[in-house]
């Protein structure tokens, strides 16, 4: 779960932003706790670790330094990691849908490919995705050793299998997976 942002539109820690009387981050952990054994949170180098779900264990990864972009926060969160597949999440997006999430890592099971994301119109949305470990992080080093700190530029390099948006909007019909939150006019209506 990748929560290492400064949250400069939002103006305010948006991660600790309340949602129905409840952190926006713990939303986003308790939907990826429902489909993953383990969860990893990414926080900035300099930031306090975050209050977890009742209930629910996470392990609190940090960037190694500030400004880097999401795809240093995920080679400090797969430094964690010691499955084959790793889901990887915001924490400002609080309404993913764990049915989208399964259906992701059984597709990353079940096809031999690096990285899986979902189709969105015409464009790949770089998160959530399911990626494979290792070459994740091989292809995450050798891009921020290049400059470059986009996940989309990681999903490329992996060639990553789209799930068209027919088949994962049967499972989320509102679309709700892949809504995030980068101002407060962004919160959910509760």
């Amino acid at each position: 779960m990748l929560a290492g942002g400064r949250s400069v539109r939002f103006g305010a820690d948006k991660l600790a932003a309340d949602l129905g009387g409840i952190p926006l981050l713990q939303h986003a952990v308790r939907r990826v706790a429902e489909v993953c054994g383990d969860v990893v949170v990414v926080v900035a180098h300099d930031a306090a670790a975050p209050s977890p779900p009742p209930g629910i264990h996470v392990r609190v990864a940090r960037d190694a330094e500030e400004g880097k972009g999401p795809l240093a926060g995920l080679v400090a969160a797969l430094a964690e990691v010691g499955s084959d597949l790793a889901l990887v999440g915001a924490g400002d997006m609080p309404t993913m849908a764990p049915a989208v999430l399964r259906e992701m890592l059984r597709v990353a099971g079940a096809v031999p490919v690096d990285a899986v994301a979902l189709q969105d119109g015409e464009h790949v949305r770089p998160l959530p995705c399911v990626v494979s470990v290792d070459r994740a992080r091989t292809d995450a080093h050798a891009l921020l050793d290049m400059g470059v700190g986009s996940l989309r530029a990681m999903l490329d390099s992996l060639g990553v299998m789209a799930i068209d948006e027919t088949t994962w909007r049967r499972l989320d019909p509102t679309g709700a997976t892949l809504r995030d939150v980068d101002t407060p006019g962004d919160l959910p209506r509760r």
